[in-house]
């Protein structure tokens, strides 16, 4: 019994090495690539440790946990960028087949806590999740002003387009967060009409 689970974790920590060939969109602050999903999850996980001291009541084990997960269903159904087009409902039904799938190789007690975690960050209904998805918005959001405008002036996104895309998340699950998060967007597009 002690074999076979050990045998199903070490499945399942060899299927998520494939998390490290998923490409973003989003530049590395030194503008050298695009980071992986695997580098965006582990930068999450560091963005909840510092930052997450403001709020006392957040389970930080929990939104770590969240956050080094969420991005895992992206091995099977891609990343779909923030300002990018696509079908919502269709990329939801692939993520959560992907979930099934991918967390379905571990042993049954800890599919089941990494699906609920995930299911948990998805639904954004609780304060950890919240937070945890304030943060997903929140680091590209300061790659994107780290690199001179980085995705957005790839594709052309306004200002406005901004504040439609990261504000509800992130004024969600951190509205200190989002106050910075705000200056540094007027700061970045002001400069950028200079």
């Amino acid at each position: 019994m002690i074999e076979d689970r050990l045998d199903r974790q070490l499945t399942f920590l060899t299927e998520i090495d494939a998390l490290k060939s998923v490409i973003r969109q989003s530049h590395l602050a030194d503008r050298s690539r695009r980071e992986n999903a695997a580098e965006h999850s582990w930068h999450l996980g560091m963005f909840a440790l510092v930052l997450g001291e403001a709020d006392p009541t957040l389970d930080l084990a929990k939104v770590v946990a969240m956050l080094l997960i969420h991005d895992i269903v992206e091995i099977d159904a891609g990343d779909a960028p923030i300002h990018g087009a696509y079908d919502a409902v269709a990329l939801a039904q692939a993520e959560r087949a992907a979930a099934e799938r991918i967390f379905g190789l571990l042993p049954e007690t800890q599919r089941d806590r990494f699906l609920s975690l995930w299911r948990e960050f998805e639904a954004e209904e609780t304060m950890d999740a919240r937070f945890a998805k304030a943060l997903d918005r929140f680091q590209p959001l300061l790659l994107n002003i780290l690199t001179g405008g980085g995705t957005w002036a790839e594709n052309g996104v306004t200002e406005g387009q901004v504040y439609e895309r990261y504000q509800p998340a992130i004024e969600r699950g951190s509205p200190a967060l989002w106050s910075r998060a705000r200056a540094l967007v007027r700061r970045h597009f002001a400069a950028a009409r200079d």
